[in-house]
């Protein structure tokens, strides 16, 4: 039998007349919606894109894996049906080591978007702020996009159905979300109210019991999907720029257009 999402069916839409959000133009910036799907296959289920944010300094296999997983669960699961993915890179302002200007990354997770799917796109748009953007505003953004100004994916009776918007995480962001003072609860309440996320298990943390302990995350537990990787890949960007720097080979790590881009332009050496 397929679950349902709690939160898809009794959605508050965040763009009334009485809450209104506006987007304002960035300079060379346009949604990419080439590879997004536009019309359901099957009206009975719930139309789904995946949202995964992060700095993907370099985007691995893992990064591409997690969609797949994320997609199966969706489909075979929660009766969902899954029309788009989308990378969106952290700004330059964020500050992480080993952060390479947004020009490279956004190059690098289009170049593995390419090569490898035929439904995860990149988005430029928090890339190319000029400050740091909060995953909760993010998350507006692509609903934004995604149901207002396209208003949503079309049934089979030509009317437009909305998108639940969702995040994909693993889990230990989702550790930092209930630990680091950085993610403030009005950020956490708007984020797993409104969207919600699936989650990866990666390591050895419990997910769901360290869920049901948060008083913030336990009260949205039906919106919060933990995905098990049954084959594990603990692949990660901090890895990669380790061998990198140690003339390591990261062949078979990464897509090899990603592995070209990062040699050719002698990335990661200092």
């Amino acid at each position: 039998m397929e679950k349902q999402c709690l939160d898809y069916r009794d959605t508050i839409d965040i763009f009334d007349e009485k809450n209104s959000i506006y987007f304002p133009s960035i300079d060379g910036y346009e949604f990419c919606d080439r590879k997004l799907r536009l019309e359901m296959q099957d009206d009975t289920k719930i139309p789904l894109v995946l949202i995964a944010c992060g700095s993907f300094s370099p985007i691995t296999y893992l990064h591409l894996r997690m969609f797949e997983m994320a997609s199966d669960v969706a489909c075979k699961k929660w009766g969902m049906e899954v029309l788009g993915g989308y990378y969106s890179p952290v700004a330059d302002d964020y500050k992480k080591e080993g952060l390479l200007e947004s020009k490279d990354r956004l190059q690098m997770c289009k170049l593995a978007c390419e090569e490898t799917s035929s439904w995860l796109m990149i988005d430029a748009w928090e890339a190319l702020q000029k400050r740091h953007t909060r995953t909760a505003i993010v998350l507006d953004h692509f609903n934004y996009e995604i149901n207002k100004i396209r208003g949503g994916v079309f049934i089979k009776t030509g009317e437009k159905k909305k998108v639940k918007i969702m995040l994909l995480i693993g889990s230990d962001l989702l550790q930092s979300m209930m630990t680091q003072p950085v993610w403030e609860e009005r950020d956490l309440h708007h984020i797993f109210k409104y969207y919600g996320c699936f989650v990866i298990e990666r390591g050895e943390i419990d997910v769901l019991s360290e869920i049901s302990k948060h008083n913030i995350l336990s009260m949205y537990q039906n919106n919060i999907i933990v995905v098990k990787q049954w084959i594990y890949n603990d692949i990660s960007s901090t890895k990669i720029r380790f061998c990198i720097r140690n003339g390591l080979s990261i062949k078979y790590l990464l897509p090899d257009s990603v592995l070209q881009y990062i040699y050719q332009n002698k990335l990661y050496l200092a």
